[in-house]
Parts: C-alpha cells; structure tokens; sequence
C-alpha cells in the first residue's frame, strides 16, 4: 500500500463509522475480489468487449441502445470486483456527467441516444442506485479512496431518504421503493422484488457506517421470505396493510425476466436455502428436461410460460441447482458474448458467485 492509501485509509477509519479497512492481505477475500490472474478476466475482457463503450457508458442492445443506472451500477461493480481501474474511472465519469442530475446524489434511471435531451425522465431506479453505491464504495475501499466512499455514501443517504417507506401494517418494517416517485399509492405500495441485494446493502452498509441500510436488507430478506414460502417470487408486487397482493394491471405479475434476479442476489449473499432459492430450484427440477432455459414461470402454479437460448440463463439456473444440493461441480456453460447485455451480465456475475460463493460448484 502506497503512502497515499494509507493516508486515505486511515481518514477513511476516523470519519466513517465502521469502515472497512483497506487490506491488501484479507480484504480481497472478505469483499469478493478476483485477483488479476482469475481464470475469469477473460469473460470479464469478453463482458466489456460487448456491453462497455470507451467512454464508459454501458449499452443494452434490447433497449435500442439505451443506458440504464442498473448497467451502470452493475458494470462498476463488476470492475470493482475485477480490479479493473480503468474501466471503473471510465464508468464513474460517464455516469456521473450523464445520469447525476438530480442534484440529491440518485440517478436518472435512462439515457437513451436518439433523444434530445437524452435523459426524458428524472426518475431514479433504486436498484441501480444500489448497484452504483456498491461499486463506489468496494472501489474506494479496495483503492483507499475516501472521495469514491463519500460519494457511495451521498447514494445511500438520499436512497434512505427518499426510496424507503414504512410497511403498510403498522409493524415498523420498512421497504425498499423501486424508485422515488410513482410507487406509493393511498391504500399499497408497489415494490420490485427484485431490487433489493442484501449483500450490497450490508456491505454498503458496513463500509459508510449507514446502519439504518442493513436493517433494510434484514427487513427486505424476510418480505421476499414470505413471498417464495408457498410459490415463486413475483416479478412486481403491492404491499397492502394485509400483505403481499398481486401487482397493478401494467406490471408484470409473472416470475420472470426481474425475479430471477432474487435467487442470484440471495445466492450471492451467501443465502442457498433463501426459499426464494430452493423455490426456484423446485421449480426447475418439478419442469424437467426443456428445450432451452427457462426465462418465466407463472409464480402459483410454476407452469413454464418462456425459454431462452442465452446461456447466462442456464448458468444461473445450474448454480441454483448445485448450491440447494450436495453435489459438488455445476453444468454451469462457460461465458459467452454471443448473448446480449442482460443475460451476459447475469452470466458473469453468476460466474463470479460461483467462484467467490460456491467454489464447490464449479462448472464440469
């Protein structure tokens, strides 16, 4: 460690409360860092190779070219994880001179290129707010950098102002808001499911001293607990004083392209028997032989209603499969490009939990 990160690190350790200190000898084991002679740079070389412009905006080629704050939040966690400093200044610079509008430290959701002004909606999304705090702060810890953790922590802070509400059954639990207007109606909420990453919320929570973040991941893992106890996670769902309800009309109320992410994110903290994880391995297995992965389900009855070729589907669906079980070795497909952004994405960082989570579920 140079003089400069020692300095950074130890203001870092007196203003932050809790912050995890910048150690080169355990602190990339504790925070999932692949070191940089990682079988996996190459599929990470491959990733950026698809989805990352030089200029460090992230393209979703489904989304006719847009940029989403998920992209970009995943993108400079995953940089973040793979030690790849470049990429994540190219990221950070990028975002935030496109998306830090809003002047309360969230991103506008989209930037999409045919448009004039590029970003039509100020609306954030908190998921890839989430994502975007997570790779700040891992950069900055693993970098010594306290103006990277500052910056996570300014996300963290208007997230908690602004994206959180109270349950509506009184009970003092609170709930992760998918964004900061459009969710709260007089008698629900609407909550993406999905949105939450316990991980990322703990870490971020540890490393900017935020605690009121880990509760939220406390309270957000036990919502999505109930929601898989008798069938699958939904993709949107209300949150009425009663409980768990079906989605509005205009949201999807399958399990589907955004609820798969639930059993990833819970594998990736560490969480195999989450019933949202063995929920979606029974769904699998109960499907049998497909001619392709299976993208959606109807979440009561567990009818198969899509497949995919992408094989980053199939990835995560093999990881679930091994991490619910005994075995030990995965069908896990090897990274491939030839998909585009999301299921790639969902291909790299089930590969990353598998190597960093369960190395005993490594592809044969």
């Amino acid at each position: 460690m140079n003089r400069r990160s020692f300095l950074a690190t130890a203001a870092l350790a007196s203003v932050l409360p809790g912050a995890i200190k910048a150690d080169p000898a355990s602190g990339d084991q504790q925070a999932g860092f692949l070191p940089l002679d990682h079988p996996l740079q190459e599929a990470w070389r491959a990733w950026k190779t698809l989805c990352l412009l030089p200029e460090g905006r992230i393209v979703d080629q489904f989304q006719d070219a847009a940029s989403h704050s998920e992209g970009q939040g995943y993108g400079l966690t995953l940089a973040a994880l793979f030690g790849d400093h470049e990429a994540a200044e190219a990221i950070i610079n990028w975002t935030e001179h496109q998306l830090n509008q809003r002047g309360d430290g969230l991103l506008s959701w989209r930037w999409r290129p045919e448009t004039t002004p590029h970003v039509q909606d100020p609306n954030n999304a908190s998921d890839g707010d989430l994502f975007y705090a997570w790779g700040l702060a891992l950069m900055g810890n693993r970098e010594g950098r306290l103006e990277l953790i500052e910056r996570a922590a300014r996300t963290v802070d208007a997230l908690l102002a602004h994206c959180v509400a109270e349950h509506p059954d009184g009970s003092g639990r609170q709930v992760l808001l998918p964004g900061a207007v459009g969710f709260q109606y007089e008698d629900a909420l609407v909550l993406n499911p999905s949105y939450y990453m316990p991980r990322a919320m703990r870490d971020l929570s540890r490393i900017t001293g935020r605690s009121t973040l880990a509760k939220l991941a406390d309270d957000g893992e036990a919502l999505i607990d109930e929601l898989a106890r008798d069938s699958l996670v939904p993709d949107w769902i209300s949150l009425t004083a009663e409980g768990p309800a079906v989605a509005p009309d205009n949201m999807s109320r399958r399990s589907g392209y955004e609820a798969i992410r639930v059993p990833l994110f819970a594998l990736w903290s560490d969480r195999a028997q989450a019933p949202a994880v063995t929920a979606y391995s029974r769904a699998l297995a109960a499907a049998g032989a497909q001619p392709s992965a299976i993208t959606v389900f109807d979440p009561a009855t567990g009818e198969v209603l899509e497949h995919s070729s992408h094989p980053g589907y199939a990835a995560l669906a093999a990881l679930a499969t091994c991490a619910t079980s005994n075995r030990v070795g995965s069908l896990m497909p090897a990274f491939s490009d030839k998909q585009p952004y999301y299921p790639a994405t969902l291909h790299l960082m089930t590969l990353v939990v598998q190597a960093t989570v369960f190395p005993r579920c490594v592809p044969i």
